[in-house]
């Protein structure tokens, strides 16, 4: 069977990122802990997918993706200043979940959800950056398909219920809740994976 729409796929790959020597291991999911997702539902990022469309069970694989392709140039303009008091909780600064470095859920004005990570904690403003992890950055994916399935009914109607919990795609995380310590990019089970088209 091959990888086409609907169809059930598991991976296991290394995501390596950078150019040439410079590259680093960012991400590795093994048969043990595959990457597991309903292909051409848009849970995966487009070109991630155009490079694996038709592939079988037991196919390697070994493709780059450019930033235009995966998350897009870093943008100096997605690194705001926000009024320190939207992340307190009676008149207190939640100092579990907005630290130098945590990744924080949040939502725009329009109530679109966004993964923020916290660079600076000052007296009156908290310093966030809404660039995804890895913008800017050059994906290397090698792997390979250890499975290619029918879907279940199941696991298509799992694609429209609310997710638990903390990470992308996740309807249980607002700023300042106490459960988010810990939110970030994978930390949600099922939305973790860096082919992921959601931003964590």
């Amino acid at each position: 069977m091959k990888i086409s729409t609907n169809k059930f796929v598991a991976l296991s790959y290394d995501l390596n990122v950078g150019e040439g020597e410079e590259r680093e291991l960012m991400e590795r999911a093994t048969a043990e802990t595959p990457l597991e997702f309903i292909f051409g539902t848009n849970s995966m990022l487009e070109a991630f997918e155009r490079n694996l469309d038709g592939k079988a069970e037991g196919d390697s694989f070994d493709f780059v993706l450019t930033p235009e392709e995966a998350y897009g140039e870093y943008d100096d303009e997605a690194v705001v200043d926000l009024p320190r008091n939207i992340f307190e909780q009676d008149g207190k600064l939640n100092e579990e979940v907005i630290f130098e470095g945590n990744t924080v859920p949040m939502m725009d004005t329009n109530g679109n959800r966004l993964n923020g990570s916290v660079v600076e904690v000052k007296e009156d403003v908290v310093r966030m950056d809404f660039n995804h992890p890895l913008a800017g950055e050059t994906l290397n994916f090698t792997g390979k398909v250890l499975v290619v399935r029918e879907s279940t009914p199941e696991e298509i109607a799992a694609l429209f219920a609310p997710q638990g919990g903390c990470g992308c795609g996740s309807g249980g995380c607002g700023c300042g809740d106490s459960e988010d310590s810990g939110c970030g990019c994978g930390s949600n089970g099922e939305a973790g994976g860096c082919g992921s088209g959601c931003s964590c």
